[in-house]
């Protein structure tokens, strides 16, 4: 259903995994999928897929430039060691690349992302806020003091998953954090999920994931996206 694709960023080339609708039409509302801290291995391409199949044009940029990992530490490294500046140029040439696409027709973007790309998508929604109608971080944390953003940016409807067990961004943090969006005047909802843990929407990690509720989020992240971008 995707295939890798490559954009400009601005100063030089970025690329990523794009996924189209194969329902007979093609095209449908255009989405900007952010990897989390592993890069953009096998799982983030099956969300795209996945989201594709619901009827969305997904992009997920590849923000550490074919590199990935499967080990914590070195993830962690990764992570940590990302040029925001050069993440934020990546992820704008994604939303050009995905706003020129002649699958798309929406005039405005959805963006979601998980874990790192949880906070890297209300980041982007900041800093580009005309862009974006819609945004949904899954457990999002931003684990950079400097990069956080003018909240009163945002134009997006903001609908988080967050995790009642999370050990990075349990449920007071992400209490505060919808706190803090709406005191600048953003529509947001940050709903933390019972019983579950950081990262419970991840398939590929069957000590963290639980099915019945990725699947109830998973239905009303789809039902919320087609509702703002439709």
């Amino acid at each position: 259903m995707g295939s890798d694709v490559d954009f400009s960023n601005g100063n030089g080339g970025a690329g990523g995994y794009l996924a189209v609708p194969d329902d007979g039409r093609g095209s449908g509302p255009g989405l900007i999928v952010i990897q989390e801290w592993w890069g953009l291995v096998p799982h983030i391409r099956d969300v795209c897929d996945r989201f594709a199949a619901e009827g969305f044009v997904a992009l997920a940029p590849d923000l550490y430039h074919g590199e990935t990992t499967t080990e914590p530490d070195e993830a962690g490294k990764l992570m940590m060691a990302l040029n925001l500046d050069q993440a934020v140029a990546d992820m704008s040439g994604a939303i050009a690349f995905l706003q020129e696409h002649p699958a798309t027709t929406s005039d405005r973007l959805g963006v979601t992302g998980f874990c790192m790309g949880g906070g890297l998508a209300l980041v982007l929604a900041a800093e580009r806020p005309a862009a974006f109608a819609a945004c949904v971080p899954w457990y999002g944390l931003i684990p950079w003091e400097h990069a956080q953003p003018e909240w009163s940016n945002v134009q997006a409807k903001v609908r988080g998953n967050f995790a009642a067990d999370d050990g990075f961004f349990g449920p007071d943090q992400a209490a505060a954090l919808q706190q803090t969006l709406r005191d600048a005047g953003v529509d947001a909802e940050l709903k933390v999920w019972p019983g579950v843990d950081h990262a419970f929407f991840n398939d590929t990690r069957p000590e963290v994931h639980d099915a019945a509720t990725s699947a109830a989020a998973w239905s009303e992240t789809v039902a919320f996206l087609h509702a703002e971008l439709d």
